[in-house]
């Protein structure tokens, strides 16, 4: 273990002070005390979405280049890698059945079984920026989350939008299965006396902001409810299947540098990717209490 990887284990196992401690619980996790810290190597450093495949192995793709890398995370270190498109700007990746999806942030899915070159799927998504993928196994579909509102003018400034795309008829739905209105996340948010993250204003003082840009998305294998990171807030939500609300807990900054990707083992436990940024990119591994 390097130097920094052990301060940042010896602070999570004293604890994280101050308020971000106070909303780091969500239900069925401990945010402020994961089973396991990795970090990851360079080649992950802008590490942008991740799924599970099974035996302890997890499949992630970063937003440079077309590689999918496979890790190993008993091991703590890759296993393979192999390219399935050109560079890009790749944000999510999911897993139904053998098959990989991953997706460019401006909507187009490329299709892949392991090691293969991709096909790609242009889904027509409105929204100039996508980076929230996951597989919801009930529905046999992909859900997709945008970034960015889904139009131009002032009736889109508020609105975010999650689509599905149907693997049995290979179809986008036709509008979203889910909508959401940022207004009405910011009053949620209130409601549980979490404070917004600050940005400084042009006249050097500082106001609340929150912009609700999802990055990552997965679906609860259990409750199949739907866990949704804002990176740029630090947020985690839950909501249920209709889209409402029902959780948001704080990711403290200084653990989860830049959280872009999520998944769920089968057993429940939860995984969170960072990008690099100032830091080392890593995986923090949650177990699910029972």
């Amino acid at each position: 273990m390097n130097l920094q990887s052990f301060l940042i284990s010896a602070f999570l196992v004293l604890g994280i002070s101050g308020a971000w401690k106070t909303h780091a619980q969500i239900a069925g996790y401990d945010l402020h005390a994961p089973y396991k810290l990795l970090t990851l190597p360079d080649t992950l450093r802008e590490v942008s979405g991740i799924t599970a495949l099974g035996n302890g192995r997890v499949a992630c793709v970063q937003d440079e280049n077309g590689i999918i890398f496979i890790y190993d995370l008993f091991k703590g270190r890759l296993e393979s890698q192999y390219t399935f498109a050109a560079d890009g700007d790749y944000e999510g990746i999911a897993r139904a059945g053998d098959t990989l999806y991953v997706l460019r942030s401006d909507g187009v899915l490329f299709k892949s079984t392991y090691g293969a070159k991709a096909l790609s799927i242009a889904t027509f998504i409105p929204a100039p920026d996508n980076e929230g993928l996951c597989y919801d196994e009930a529905g046999r579909r992909l859900l997709i989350a945008s970034k960015a509102k889904p139009g131009k003018g002032p009736q889109y400034k508020d609105k975010r939008e999650l689509y599905s795309f149907d693997l049995n008829t290979g179809q986008r739905s036709a509008g979203a299965v889910i909508g959401f209105d940022v207004n009405e996340i910011r009053q949620f948010v209130k409601a549980q006396q979490i404070s917004f993250p600050l940005k400084e204003k042009k006249n050097g003082k500082q106001k609340e902001v929150l912009k609700f840009a999802p990055s990552a998305i997965a679906v609860h294998p259990f409750s199949h409810k739907l866990y949704l990171i804002s990176s740029t807030d630090h947020l985690l939500f839950i909501f249920d299947e209709q889209g409402r609300p029902e959780q948001v807990a704080r990711l403290d900054p200084e653990v989860f540098n830049k959280p872009e990707g999520i998944t769920f083992l089968e057993n429940g436990d939860l995984l969170i990717t960072n990008e690099g940024r100032h830091k080392k990119p890593s995986l923090l591994w949650f177990k699910a209490r029972t």
